[in-house]
C-alpha cells in the first residue's frame, strides 16, 4: 500500500482547525472527503501539525495511504479537483520512502506570524494578519525574543488545554524583523506546545509596544506560570510555513 506525502497550502479562516471534528468544517475532513471522491477509499489523513482554528499554512505536510499505486501527479490533480472551491490546495504529491510518517518523522517545524503595523486596517489581507495600530519596535522585540531560544519549560506559553506530556521544549529560532508595514516573527523548533507560538507572539508584542521590557519577557518565561503570559495573539496572523525531515527520510 503506497504512502503519499502531500504538501498543502490552505486558508484556515473557514475551518475549525486541521483536525476532523463531527459536524464542523476542518481541513482534515475536507481532505478525507476529497480522497473518498477520488478513489472511493475512506481513510484518516495524518499531518505534521494540527493547526488551530483560523491558522493558515503555506507548506503543511500530510500523508495518505492508498490501496492503488497511482502516479503522484494524478493524486495531486485529483485531490485538487475534488477540493474546489475550498481554499485548500495540494501543492505537491510524492511517493514517500518506507517507514516515513508526516508527523513522527518530522525534525523541525517552522511558523511565521504576520503583524500589520499601521494605522489603517487591512483591505486585501483581512483575516490573514494581526492588525496593530500603535508603532512596534521590531528591534526591541527581536532582542527580547532571544531569551526564549533554547531548552526551556514553556509552561507560561502553553495553553491550558495542551495535551503534551511535557512543557519542556527546545526553541531553535525566534526572529523578529520589520518588512515595510509588517512586523514578521519566525519560530523554528522540532515541536511546539498548543498555542505556544501565538502566546509567545502576544508577549513579544508587549515589548514592541513598550509595555514590557526584555526583562519582563524573561521573567514571564522563568515564572513557569500561564498567568504570567501576555495577551495571546489572534489566529489569523499565524502560518505553518514548513516541515523538515531527517536525512534517512529523504527521497531516493
Amino acid at each position: 500500500m503506497p504512502r503519499y506525502k502531500l504538501t498543502l497550502e490552505y486558508d484556515g479562516g473557514p475551518y475549525c482547525g486541521f483536525q476532523a471534528q463531527a459536524d464542523l468544517p476542518t481541513v482534515q475532513g475536507s481532505l478525507e472527503r476529497a480522497v473518498k471522491a477520488f478513489c472511493g477509499q475512506t481513510l484518516r489523513v495524518a499531518a505534521a501539525g494540527r493547526t488551530d482554528t483560523g491558522v493558515h499554512a503555506t507548506a503543511q505536510v500530510a500523508h495518505i495511504d492508498l490501496e492503488k499505486d497511482w502516479p503522484a501527479e494524478t493524486v495531486r490533480n485529483a485531490l485538487n479537483a475534488h477540493l474546489r472551491p475550498e481554499p485548500i490546495v495540494v501543492l505537491e504529491a510524492e511517493v514517500a520512502p518506507e517507514g516515513w510518517h508526516a508527523r513522527f518523522s518530522a525534525v523541525e517545524r517552522r511558523y511565521r506570524y504576520r503583524i500589520l503595523n499601521r494605522v489603517s486596517p487591512p483591505g486585501l489581507e483581512q483575516g490573514h494578519v494581526w492588525h496593530v495600530k500603535a508603532p512596534l519596535d521590531a528591534d526591541a522585540m527581536h532582542a527580547a525574543a532571544q531569551a526564549l531560544v533554547g531548552h526551556h519549560d514553556f509552561t507560561t506559553f502553553r495553553d491550558l488545554a495542551c495535551q503534551a506530556k511535557s512543557p519542556v521544549k527546545t526553541l531553535d529560532v525566534a526572529t523578529v524583523r520589520r518588512e515595510a508595514d509588517e512586523v514578521v516573527l519566525v519560530f523554528e523548533a522540532r515541536s511546539f506546545l498548543h498555542r505556544q507560538v501565538r502566546s509567545m507572539t502576544g508577549s513579544i508584542a508587549e515589548v514592541g509596544l513598550g509595555r514590557w521590557t526584555a526583562g519582563d519577557l524573561k521573567a514571564a518565561l522563568d515564572a513557569v506560570d500561564r498567568k504570567a503570559c501576555g495577551p495571546v495573539a489572534p489566529a489569523e496572523g499565524l502560518y505553518l510555513t514548513g516541515v523538515s525531515y531527517s536525512p534517512e527520510n529523504t527521497w531516493k
